[in-house]
């Protein structure tokens, strides 16, 4: 099997509890017996969809064409995947009850927050990592300071920070499986008007005493993680994870509605919308309006299947691009604003920081 291949096949397998047409299509692949399960593992691994993918298998009564060893191996992640899982639900609960009951409500977001909300049939499916969850602008400051009192403190400490992220440095308390992170704001800042605590707010939803993001803004959120936050609309990539999250929340609110009601995230959301009917094999609930932007965005998506060596060049690009304009972004920023004139005078002072950046300069001891 190609990448390629590979790429389609886990993503199908993925909807055939729901899509009729992916189902018989993969139990014919499956019956070929011609499937480099190798290939599959690793690529599942490294999207993050690896317990999801055993559990569309199994739900379907799958399991009997894959070998043996590598049934009992996905039990045995699955297995490990849901343990954890429940014991982020346990935390998770535990930080409502903490929060409410010092007047406080988060909105948990993302894998969480979807968790939560029993968008998945199985627990297991969904590979976590951070608890997220935001408050408004008021309660952000007390949400912090509420849980470094109760034993959360930085994962990573330093003495100094970079100013106005949108959400809080990650916290972590000694005993608790996951770390969490406080947001004030969804994703960069030039989105907020359209897409913040307010609006998503008014649509959120409480489920056995939690409150999560309505299903539409919790589909948007899927793809801006992926689409703004981690620059995928520049890269044109479809991550599974994020992929599967849209595909099962479209199943629970009207997908292209949800996205066309926005203007300057329009266009991005419509273009993985674009990708997931691609990749998915065209489901009904991921329809999206066609345009020369859609039909570009997944021509050059297809494009990472069949020219490797060029779309590694192109990312190098794409990369020291974004690097660029992080760096001219800050400088002004350092320019117009003292906290971050503050942040830069305590990096360019800090040791530790010139012996990771310039590490290459510094000559090896001969052993």
């Amino acid at each position: 099997m190609s990448y390629k291949q590979t790429f389609y096949f886990i993503a199908a397998c993925l909807t055939i509890s729901s899509e009729k047409h992916n189902k018989l299509a993969i139990e014919k692949i499956l019956q070929s017996n011609n499937i480099d399960w190798d290939a599959v593992v690793k690529l599942s691994t490294q999207q993050l969809v690896f317990p999801a993918l055993y559990c569309a298998l199994k739900r379907e009564g799958f399991l009997h064409y894959l070998p043996t060893d590598l049934v009992n191996y996905m039990e045995l992640i699955t297995g490990l995947n849901r343990e954890r899982n429940q014991q982020i639900i346990t935390q998770a609960t535990a930080l409502n009850t903490l929060l409410l009951d010092h007047g406080l409500t988060p909105i948990f977001l993302k894998g969480t927050g979807n968790l939560l909300a029993g968008i998945y049939t199985d627990n297991a499916e969904r590979m976590l990592g951070d608890i997220d969850f935001i408050f408004s602008n008021q309660d952000y400051p007390k949400a912090i300071q509420l849980l470094r009192e109760n034993g959360y403190a930085e994962v990573v400490k330093a003495p100094y920070y970079f100013p106005n992220q949108h959400h809080y440095r990650r916290l972590k308390k000694d005993g608790n499986i996951a770390a969490i992170e406080i947001h004030k704001a969804f994703t960069l800042e030039r989105y907020n008007k359209e897409f913040n605590y307010t609006l998503t707010q008014k649509n959120s939803q409480t489920i056995n005493n939690v409150r999560v993001l309505g299903y539409a803004d919790a589909l948007k959120l899927s793809i801006i993680t992926n689409q703004i936050t981690d620059h995928g609309f520049y890269y044109k990539t479809i991550p599974l994870r994020n992929s599967y999250d849209v595909f099962l929340l479209s199943k629970k609110t009207n997908a292209q509605q949800a996205v066309n009601n926005l203007y300057k995230l329009k266009n991005p959301l419509q273009c993985f919308l674009a990708g997931c009917y691609e990749v998915f094999n065209s489901p009904d609930s991921l329809q999206y309006v066609k345009t020369r932007k859609t039909a570009a965005y997944v021509k050059h998506f297809k494009k990472q299947f069949t020219n490797t060596k060029k779309v590694r060049r192109k990312r190098l690009v794409i990369k020291n691009y974004l690097a660029l304009k992080l760096f001219l972004y800050t400088l002004y920023r350092c320019l117009v604003y003292k906290e971050y004139t503050v942040w830069l005078f305590y990096k360019i002072t800090d040791k530790n920081w010139h012996k990771e950046k310039f590490s290459f300069l510094i000559p090896k001891k001969k052993s």
